[in-house]
């Protein structure tokens, strides 16, 4: 049985922004007036068209986790290292916002490119891939030994989350570099 969320909510109060989907009918952002009590606008994710995807140019969202010890912090630190090093990524910057949903919610924007997890939990993920995948951008495996654009598991605690680029081909072009950067499988328990 494959188990896909099929609606997401998302609010975030500080800025007074609400990311909504639903499967098949398309991601939304409405700004809400600072009380949070009316809609002040509401745009189709998206907000901007896509753009070209290449490692180099990209703004990727990392998080370090709450678990800061042992070998999948040890690969996150390598492949964050990867992602910076002029040797190797050279992208353009590394962010870490705290929330998986809203990092999902900034790929699904335009905001960010990318978006890369080990040790989140489904409930994490589940309201922010659907509007990452109603944007149009790709939810798909997180480790460094697969190939492809297949969906992750729900429950699989290991998530890449990818606007697309211009093309499906550019943006599995981006994926696979992507990977080339990761240091380390990671393993996590249920």
């Amino acid at each position: 049985m494959s188990r896909r969320p099929t609606i997401g909510v998302v609010l975030n109060p500080f800025t007074a922004q609400l990311y909504t989907a639903i499967a098949s009918k398309g991601s939304y952002l409405t700004t809400l007036s600072p009380d949070l009590s009316s809609d002040l606008s509401n745009s189709k994710l998206p907000l901007y068209p896509s753009q070209p995807l290449s490692l180099s140019s990209s703004v990727i969202v990392i998080e370090y986790g709450s678990d800061r010890q042992g070998p999948n912090f040890d690969h996150k630190l390598s492949t964050f290292q990867n992602l910076s090093a002029a040797s190797a990524g050279m992208v353009h910057g590394l962010r870490a916002y705290g929330s998986a949903a809203l990092n999902l919610c900034s790929v699904a924007s335009g905001f960010i490119d990318a978006y890369w997890e080990g040790g989140c939990w489904e409930w994490d993920v589940c309201a922010g891939w659907v509007v990452l995948k109603e944007a149009g951008g790709y939810m798909v495996q997180g480790y460094p030994d697969v190939e492809g654009m297949e969906e992750p598991d729900l429950c699989g605690r290991v998530y890449l989350g990818v606007r697309s680029g211009k093309s499906v081909e550019e943006t599995e072009k981006w994926v696979k570099d992507f990977r080339g950067m990761i240091g380390g499988r990671l393993e996590y328990s249920r």
